[in-house]
């Protein structure tokens, strides 16, 4: 049945809206992260970073504007390559040009501004590769026990994972709390990783699901040639996973990624801090919220994830659609 472009509009134009609303706040911090501080509060809103240009000597240079001082004239300050000269002026309020300037050294300055940025990322990307390396091989090869594996009482001790999701993680926080400082692990990133090691219920259950919906009769061939359940786990179903696995990798990367509690709770020290505490304690440093730096920083906290999903979104979508399929 063809679908007319009166339906496909039907369509399109609902999805088109929800993107935008949903994209609304992306847009946002990004045109904020190029604004002067000046221009993130003002009212009327400004939606895109203008920079003012007034005739002073002869010359137009940047300025910033401070206030009208009548309807004719507006009091000025002279801008210079450090972004203020301590020279005020007033200029024809009918002489001001205003310009879209995007101010790209936000950025530059963002990262001086919060320090220890470089430090931050590597302790980010380091618990990303280990929490992801830990996730995919434990949830792996327990799913493959649940699905490929004939026990008894497998199900059982599924259901009983399963329901080990329902336990939301403040209930759990203060055992693994004493658990972890009994063992001296405050104040690491041990427990940030290490438990990564011990598989997931979700991650099993996105595995096995994919699992169960493999051949059975290529894993029987090969136990007819002597094949371990060992070598067939990690020579024919692996390979025949790697979009359910690039699923769950992707979903732990981007957990550990924007964690904010975890760090919060187990780690001490500054220069042990992930990129998301980095930005919380960035904000909470100073008296006055410098709202163009914290935005620039979250932009290039958030694009990295961005640009990692449009990468790997071919797999991500073959992945949950090949999991929903029956064996």
């Amino acid at each position: 049945m063809r679908i007319s472009r009166w339906q496909k509009s039907l369509t399109f134009v609902p999805l088109l809206a929800g993107g935008v609303v949903f994209a609304l706040p992306l847009w946002w911090m990004v045109l904020t992260a190029l604004k002067p501080i000046e221009q993130t509060a003002t009212t009327p809103v400004t939606f895109l970073p203008r920079q003012a240009y007034a005739l002073v000597d002869g010359k137009r240079v940047p300025v910033r504007v401070l206030g009208s001082l009548d309807d004719s004239q507006v009091r000025v300050e002279v801008l210079d390559a450090h972004g203020g000269s301590g020279r005020f002026v007033e200029v024809p309020q009918a002489g001001i040009l205003k310009k879209i300037a995007p101010r790209w050294e936000n950025f530059g300055n963002a990262i001086t501004a919060m320090g220890y940025f470089p430090r931050y990322l590597r302790n980010t990307l380091v618990l990303c590769m280990l929490t992801v390396v830990g996730t995919v091989l434990s949830s792996a090869t327990v799913a493959y026990g649940f699905s490929r594996v004939d026990w008894p009482g497998r199900d059982r001790v599924f259901i009983l994972l399963l329901a080990t999701m329902m336990v939301p993680f403040p209930v759990v926080m203060v055992p693994l709390y004493s658990m972890f400082r009994a063992m001296g692990w405050i104040g690491t990133l041990r427990p940030l990783w290490v438990p990564a090691f011990f598989a997931s219920a979700f991650n099993v259950f996105l595995l096995r699901q994919f699992f169960m919906q493999l051949p059975r009769d290529l894993s029987e061939s090969a136990r007819l040639d002597g094949a371990s359940e060992l070598r067939i786990f990690v020579s024919i179903i692996l390979p025949l996973s790697k979009p359910v696995l690039v699923v769950v990798a992707l979903f732990q990367f981007l957990a550990t990624w924007n964690d904010f509690l975890g760090p919060l709770i187990y780690l001490t020290d500054q220069k042990d801090f992930t990129l998301a505490l980095g930005l919380q304690f960035f904000q909470s440093q100073h008296g006055g919220t410098q709202w163009h730096l914290l935005m620039a920083a979250a932009t290039l906290v958030a694009g990295p994830v961005i640009v990692l999903y449009f990468f790997a979104q071919k797999f991500f979508v073959r992945g949950i659609a090949m999991t929903g399929l029956k064996a």
